[in-house]
């Protein structure tokens, strides 16, 4: 019992409904005072019918005080006052002709807002005294004589089955009412943190975010588009005023536009705008903003600075990396050199002559390999026809035997084309198809080019061959710069193809092993058309 009368945390909204049902009381009670007697209520002991109804109203006004809520307590209370609400309309219903008086349907309205108040299951227990209370007047009056009619009995039986059914249907209403606003608190709690996240996560943001109403005003702003902007004081001022280039800016350019490069702000810094939302937030994925615009300010000098350290120190690694690269052949030449001058026989100067040769060709291409990459920038690219560029190259490796053409085949549709630099295409697939030459079988059709194409536009171009494959650390370094299984190489052959593909919008890369079809498998994909 103690569980059920004891006190809970109530929310606002039930302490409303609580004054607005306590203002239904008194209007009940004030109703019983001033008309009763003229609807025929209370006609068989009109006394005692004033008397119960000036008790109730007494009663009704004493426990609505503050006073009497936080003596008694607010669960307490609203036990207390639903037990005097039956009392007084068992007494009122005895005092007026039973059952047949009305009264019974009032008592189904006090219990359902008993049931939506009350906590724990006191609204059944109501329900029960309802019901008694029906039946024992109802059984007295036939006990005093007053005769009843055949249905009367259905009728008391079928009113006192209503208390109940409306007690269970009012105490589950309350029990799911109870049930939203803890998860509704819950939410809310939830989204406070969110909130409280994300205001961190925009406060600490290195880029500047603006939130613009529709009026031009700004609504919120973070630290950092202060200091791109150069003033401390943002919010709640009109943007035209902060600085009207990025406001005429914001008038002009439509949502989520790229790349427009500004000049804004007393630092007169080179910066980068992104705008989002505004009227059409609904197509932008927005839809939270309703009409307000998001700016995006992005630094771009100090991306700038950020770029150039990335590239001196990448300088510096190719820079040691050639260094010792270069110093072994190096060695070699000077070494073949110094034995050249002390060698008297021809068949020995012959062969440093050659050590030498090859050695100097190894770092003059070494060096035209480091200088390609200076050519990244430089991409032109056009609509080739692949079938016939790859045929063209397969023509170029034939030309060092007699049966070398038949190890290159090639499954290509004429129609096929490839929106890529000629020069880079040609230094992509002749790196691949080296590669390819010096591991592959020597067979006929050893070496495979196919290509396909999809329906974004997209052309996929393969480069096969037969070879025994690679190993998971060779594929794990294989694009690194100076990284090569060949005693002669470079290691700057597949490096420089993927630089290339990537300037032109392409990507190059190595596809998974295929038991079915061992060999390495390298996969060019770009646009057909530039």
């Amino acid at each position: 019992m103690s569980a059920i009368i004891a006190e809970a945390n109530y929310d606002p909204a039930r302490r409303r409904a609580l004054r607005y049902f306590n203002l239904f009381r008194l209007i009940a009670a004030g109703f019983f005072l001033a008309l009763g007697s003229r609807l025929g209520l209370g006609f068989e002991a009109p006394a005692l019918f004033w008397a119960a109804a000036l008790v109730y109203l007494v009663f009704i006004l004493a426990l609505s005080l503050p006073e009497a809520r936080r003596r008694i307590g607010l669960a307490r209370l609203m036990m207390i006052q639903g037990f005097i609400d039956l009392a007084v309309l068992t007494v009122v219903m005895r005092l007026s002709g039973g059952y047949q008086s009305g009264i019974p349907v009032l008592m189904m309205i006090f219990l359902a807002g008993s049931g939506l108040l009350t906590e724990g299951r006191i609204v059944l227990l109501m329900a029960a005294l309802a019901t008694v209370a029906v039946l024992v007047e109802n059984s007295l009056r036939s006990l005093s004589g007053d005769s009843q009619k055949a249905g009367d009995v259905f009728r008391v039986a079928l009113t006192c089955s209503s208390f109940f059914g409306i007690a269970i249907v009012a105490r589950l209403l309350a029990l799911r009412a109870r049930s939203n606003a803890t998860l509704a608190a819950e939410r809310s709690v939830e989204l406070a943190q969110q909130e409280a996240i994300n205001a961190h996560i925009i406060h600490d943001m290195h880029d500047g975010v603006i939130v613009l109403r529709a009026d031009g005003i700004v609504r919120q702003v973070n630290p950092s588009a202060c200091t791109l902007l150069g003033q401390a004081h943002i919010e709640g001022r009109p943007l035209v005023e902060i600085d009207p280039a990025l406001a005429k800016l914001c008038r002009n350019t439509n949502t989520n536009e790229v790349g427009q490069l500004i000049t804004l702000g007393r630092t007169r810094r080179l910066l980068r705008c992104r705008i989002a939302g505004g009227s059409n937030g609904m197509e932008s994925g927005s839809s939270d903003l309703e009409g307000d615009k998001l700016i995006y300010l992005t630094d771009l000098e100090d991306i700038q600075r950020r770029m150039q350290q990335l590239k001196l120190v990448s300088l510096g690694r190719l820079t040691a990396n050639m260094a010792h690269e270069i110093r072994n052949p190096l060695s070699a030449v000077t070494q073949a050199a110094e034995l050249l001058r002390e060698e008297k026989r021809g068949d020995m100067q012959i062969r440093l002559a050659h050590i030498i040769e090859d050695n100097a060709r190894r770092i003059e291409h070494m060096i035209r390999d480091v200088l390609a990459l200076g050519r990244r920038e430089s991409a032109h690219p056009e609509a080739l026809p692949l079938a016939s560029f790859v045929s063209g190259l397969f023509d170029e490796a034939g030309m060092r035997g007699e049966n070398e053409r038949a190890v290159f085949q090639a499954n290509i549709d004429p129609a096929l084309t490839l929106g890529i630099d000629r020069s880079h295409l040609h230094r992509i697939l002749d790196n691949l198809l080296a590669n390819a030459r010096r591991y592959c079988s020597g067979k006929p059709g050893a070496i495979r080019v196919d290509a396909d194409d999809a329906d974004d536009g997209q052309v996929s171009v393969h480069v096969r061959d037969d070879g025994p494959g690679l190993s998971e650390h060779v594929r794990a370094h294989l694009f690194e710069p100076f990284f090569t299984t060949h005693a002669k190489g470079t290691g700057l052959g597949l490096y420089i193809a993927r630089e290339l593909a990537e300037a032109n919008g392409f990507s190059l890369d190595l596809l998974d092993d295929d038991p079915a079809s061992p060999g390495a498998h390298f996969i060019l994909t770009g646009r057909s058309q530039p």
